[in-house]
Parts: structure tokens; C-alpha cells; sequence
């Protein structure tokens, strides 16, 4: 059965409707290849196009550098690093969208109030997300603050028609971000308190809102997700359909939801995929040595991926928006 092609927001741009319907179509028949990136110069896309001589279909790009409340007087060389090499990549994302490419978006958000050094994780920042949701605190003005910063980034590729796969509060059910510190329920109300405040109040009528979390006392509800998706990241060398991982996937609702692997380290296995016809629309490759080395896929096997009949490339992609 085909998945829900149906935006949840009932306002949803027409470029959101034919992203979505392109992809539930895709359900069971191929894969978006994608690739994460972190950086201006976009090193994993370079090294994909040296070896294969083709693009990932989808492309996806990091915004911890536009958190608001980076504490650059409390932080460390690898932070200010990976900070510094993050600046400008919405640049990126526009040229990458202008070629065609499909754009998805993973925003560590460092801490709102309070933190050192990389505040998105927990163990860096006593923000509590219990009174970040609690309305009239210091912590919940910090929140509103942060995310209508984050709203005015995004509003002009809304203006211009682009469709966003919006992944936030990514690994929610996990507890070494801030947002998932406290169990599901505070994190569920931040994901609503989130569409709300982009939807209704800033009108982001392009974001395709992507869900990432497999636990199902963690989901927020079907009427403010799109798309469902986990994280994945087998052993060096395991490469699998992880079919499995979706039917626990599909546990989460009973809605039939387009589902695609929003992380993985190792690539699927291509062959695995168009074999057992895995429903996973997309899969995004993470970055640094999980692209750029041997360590956990060999050249032969990324290869293999970008030359299989299933996978799509960026040169195959219809003209979606």
C-alpha cells in the first residue's frame, strides 16, 4: 500500500504536495542516495562526484552555526572548529536547491540559555527543556527567541517555493541532546510547540516535517509529522536493507507514513534494497570519515550504490519545484 502523500499542514505549498507525492510514489520502487555535509566547501559531495562521477540526490546541511546562544567565551578548539566550518553553508543549501537537488536540514541546537562549548549535548548545558516549555519562563523566552531566529533563516526559501525536509530535535528519543533529556514527554510538546509556532505563526508552509525517532511512546502524533524516519549506524563493513529496522519503525503509527533512514554510517546495501523492494524512500550518508574513507564503506561498494538501477541520483531527480 502507498504511503500518505498528504501534508499534515493543511496549508502545505504546492511544491510540498508534489515533494511528498514524488516520494510516496518512490516508496517501494527505489532511493534518494543523500549525503550529510557540514562545511562550506563541501568535501563529502567532491569526493562522492571523484568516485562516481554522480551526485546524491539529496544533499543535507548542517545549521548548528546559526543557534543563537553559541557561548564562544566558554568553549574548546573542536567546537569553535566545527562552528567556523559551518558559517555560510545556507548558501549551499540555496545553489544545491537552484541545481534541482532536494535540501534537508539537521540542526544541533545549542542550548537556548546557559552552556559551554558544544551546549547541544545534555552533559554541556543544565537548560531544561520541562521549563523551556512552561510558558513565561526565562527558558521558554529563550526557546520562542531562538526558534523565530531559526524561522527567519528558513523564510526565504519558503517565499521562493522551496520544499525543506525539516528534521529537528533529531534522535529525540535519545538523552545526550538537551531536547531528549527529560523523556518523551516534554520533548513531544516541544515538536508541537515547534510546528505551531513555524506553521501557524510564521507561515513555513514549504517544511516537510520529518519525525526521528523510533520509540513509539516518543511520537508526537500524526497530525504534526510527515515523514517518519530513524538513525542507523551498523558495525564498519555491515551493510544491510535494515527492513527490520523499519517494521520497528512502523510501530510508531498506524498511519501509513512515507519512512526514510535519516542518519547511517555504513551505506545499505543496494542489491538488499531493490531485492527485498525496502520501502525506505532516502537514505543520508553522516559525514567526515563515514563518506571520505574506507573505514566503514569501501570505494567498490559506494560505487556500486550510485551505478544501481534503484538508487537515484541528482541527475534523475524530476523537476519537483
Amino acid at each position: 500500500m502507498k504511503p500518505i502523500a498528504t501534508p499534515c499542514n493543511p496549508h502545505a505549498l504546492p511544491c510540498v504536495h508534489r515533494m511528498m507525492a514524488y516520494l510516496a510514489d518512490l516508496s517501494g520502487h527505489g532511493i534518494l542516495t543523500g549525503q550529510h555535509t557540514k562545511t562550506r566547501g563541501l568535501e563529502d559531495l567532491h569526493y562522492i562526484r571523484r568516485l562516481t562521477g554522480k551526485e546524491p540526490a539529496l544533499l543535507g546541511f548542517e545549521l548548528l552555526s546559526y543557534s543563537p546562544n553559541i557561548n564562544y567565551r566558554d568553549t574548546d578548539d573542536e567546537c569553535m572548529e566545527e562552528v567556523a566550518g559551518n558559517y555560510g553553508t545556507l548558501r549551499q543549501a540555496w545553489e544545491w536547491a537552484a541545481a534541482g537537488g532536494v535540501i534537508t536540514f539537521t540542526w544541533h541546537w545549542f542550548s537556548p540559555l546557559g552552556g559551554r562549548s558544544k551546549a547541544f549535548f545534555t552533559q554541556n548545558t543544565d537548560f531544561d527543556i520541562q521549563r523551556a516549555i512552561t510558558p513565561g519562563t526565562p527558558e521558554n523566552k529563550a526557546l520562542l527567541s531562538d526558534m523565530d531566529v531559526m524561522a527567519g533563516l528558513l523564510r526565504p526559501f519558503c517565499d521562493a517555493g522551496i520544499p525543506i525536509l525539516w528534521r529537528p530535535l533529531h534522535e529525540a528519543d535519545g538523552t545526550w541532546f538537551w531536547w531528549g533529556a527529560k523523556g518523551a514527554e516534554p520533548v513531544k510538546a516541544l515538536w508541537r510547540m515547534m510546528y505551531e509556532r513555524f506553521t501557524n505563526l510564521h507561515g513555513l508552509n514549504n517544511l516537510i516535517w520529518v519525525w526521528n525517532a523510533p520509540k513509539k511512546e516518543f511520537y508526537p502524533g500524526d497530525d504534526v509529522v510527515d515523514i517518519i524516519s530513524r538513525d542507523i549506524y551498523p558495525p564498519e563493513h555491515l551493510h544491510a536493507a535494515h527492513t527490520d529496522k523499519l517494521d520497528e519503525l512502523r510501530q510508531i503509527t498506524p498511519a501509513r507514513k512515507i519512512a526514510l533512514i535519516g542518519e547511517i554510517g555504513s551505506l545499505p546495501d543496494i542489491s538488499a534494497l531493490a531485492q527485498e523492494k525496502a520501502e525506505w524512500v532516502s537514505y543520508m550518508t553522516w559525514c567526515d570519515d563515514f563518506c571520505m574513507s574506507e573505514r566503514w564503506t569501501s570505494n567498490d561498494v559506494l560505487r556500486a550504490m550510485y551505478s544501481h538501477p534503484w538508487a537515484i541520483t541528482k541527475d534523475q531527480l524530476p523537476e519537483l519545484y
